[in-house]
C-alpha cells in the first residue's frame, strides 16, 4: 500500500473534457499523473463509484463547496479518482456541478487503484474491482497526507479533513 513520503503511480488517468479550451481537445485525454502533479499540490480524493450515494451525496460536494478554501492553502489542483470510464465521469460532473473546481479523473481499468495499492473488491455486490474511498494531498508527485477511510466508512477522507491538513 501507498505510504506517505512516496510518488504517487506512474499511471494514465482519463478526463472528458466537456468544452474546448487551454488546448485541451473535448473527449477522453489522457492525464499522466507524473507529469500532470509535477511542481503542484494536488488535494487527491479517491471513490468507490460515480453516482454512488456517499460520494454523490457528500464527497465530491464537500470539495466542490471547498474550492477556494484549498486554492488558499496553496493547493493548485482537486482531483476525484475513481474506477470508471471517462464518460460516466464526465456525466457525473454535469450532475455534480464540478466545473473547473474538480478535475473528475477516470481510473478505468483500476491501474491507479491497484499501483496504490488501495483497491475494493465489491464483486459480490455486483461493482466488481474499486477503489477504496481515501483523501491524499501530494506534492510534486509525493504523497504528504494520506487518509483511508475503513469499510463502509466516511470519515477521514472528507474536504474538511484534507483541507485542515492542506493549511497546516
Amino acid at each position: 500500500m501507498i505510504q506517505v513520503g512516496e510518488k504517487i503511480p506512474a499511471t494514465v488517468l482519463m478526463e472528458y473534457v466537456e468544452v474546448e479550451g487551454n488546448g485541451c481537445s473535448i473527449g477522453p485525454n489522457p492525464v499522466d499523473t507524473t507529469k500532470a502533479t509535477a511542481g503542484k499540490t494536488i488535494a487527491l480524493f479517491a471513490l468507490p463509484g460515480a453516482f454512488t450515494p456517499t460520494c454523490s451525496a457528500q464527497h465530491v460536494p464537500g470539495y466542490v463547496a471547498q474550492f477556494d478554501a484549498f486554492k488558499a492553502a496553496g493547493v493548485d489542483e482537486i482531483w476525484c479518482v475513481s474506477v470508471n470510464d471517462a464518460f460516466v465521469m464526465g456525466a457525473w460532473a454535469r450532475d455534480q456541478k464540478t466545473g473547473t473546481k474538480v478535475r473528475m479523473l477516470a481510473d478505468g481499468d483500476a491501474a491507479f487503484a491497484k499501483a496504490t495499492g488501495l483497491t475494493l473488491d465489491l464483486t459480490g455486490k455486483g461493482l466488481g474491482l474499486r477503489s477504496n474511498r481515501y483523501s491524499m494531498l501530494v506534492k510534486d508527485g509525493v504523497v504528504t497526507t494520506l487518509n483511508i477511510e475503513g469499510p463502509g466508512k466516511f470519515e477521514v477522507s472528507d474536504a474538511a479533513t484534507l483541507l485542515a491538513q492542506a493549511k497546516a
